[in-house]
């Protein structure tokens, strides 16, 4: 199930807060809350799912921006952005040692908001570290950017959308592109196999013939040569042949 990327705003300014609310939900993101003080945010985090969080540095409490982006840091596995008049080089420097996802300097526009987040989804993984860039491809044409928890960002257009790992069934790779088969819907993602399938969970995604990975869960007959999952029959190797084979035994 396609879910658009929740985000929470930390911003003690509520004309800022209101006018980057509106710049994200007219892109297409869902704001989770609009919060103006640390002890607000933290109350959000614990209660709800957030996927990414913009804060301003300076808040309206004794715990500043900063203060947050080490909680979120600490205790949660999702990229913040810092969103603030300050540029100086002791705010930077203080800001870099909590490790934040972005850095948007204001005032900015709506697109400087949205490439901004583009960026920190793009280069977010499960550690919480960042990795290198995804390559540039033709804006229609959708690619997959990181791993989040149980799922997969897939981006669309102008949105992430986030893929439970549960509702892929098999991927299938064309060319330089590949097909992400899921329950409902298939999405172009620009990336070779091998480097897909190191995403995926490992005891869930096989990689099952030189074009395919499937899902084990999705798997609903097997053959000498093929596999069927929701009527698509999918070619797979000896070896993986043999690995189901022996766990349908065990």
């Amino acid at each position: 199930m396609e879910q658009p990327i929740k985000i929470l705003i930390v911003e003690d300014n509520v004309i800022i807060a209101d006018d980057m609310q509106s710049m994200l939900e007219e892109i297409g993101y869902e704001i989770v809350d609009n919060v103006i003080v640390y002890e607000q945010a933290e109350e959000v985090l614990k209660n709800q799912h957030v996927d990414l969080v913009l804060i301003d540095i300076i808040l309206a409490s004794d715990k500043t921006g900063i203060d947050l982006g080490k909680h979120i840091r600490e205790n949660y596995d999702i990229p913040f952005i810092f969103v603030t008049s300050n540029s100086d080089r002791a705010t930077v420097e203080n800001a870099k040692t909590v490790k934040p996802n972005g850095y948007l300097v204001k005032p900015f526009e709506q697109q400087d908001l949205y490439t901004s987040i583009e960026i920190a989804l793009s280069n977010f993984t499960r550690s919480g570290k960042t990795s290198a860039p995804a390559p540039e491809t033709n804006e229609d044409v959708p690619m997959s950017n990181t791993v989040l928890k149980d799922s997969i960002f897939v981006k669309k257009q102008h949105l992430y959308y986030r893929i439970q790992f549960s509702d892929i069934m098999f991927i299938k790779a064309d060319n330089v592109y590949l097909e992400v088969n899921t329950i409902d819907k298939k999405f172009l993602v620009r990336s070779p196999l091998k480097d897909y399938l190191e995403k995926l969970p490992q005891n869930q995604f096989y990689r099952a013939h030189k074009s395919y990975i499937v899902n084990v869960d999705h798997i609903d007959a097997i053959n000498s040569k093929d596999i069927m999952i929701k009527d698509t029959l999918i070619p797979i190797s000896k070896d993986f042949k043999e690995f189901i084979i022996s766990a349908m035994n065990s």
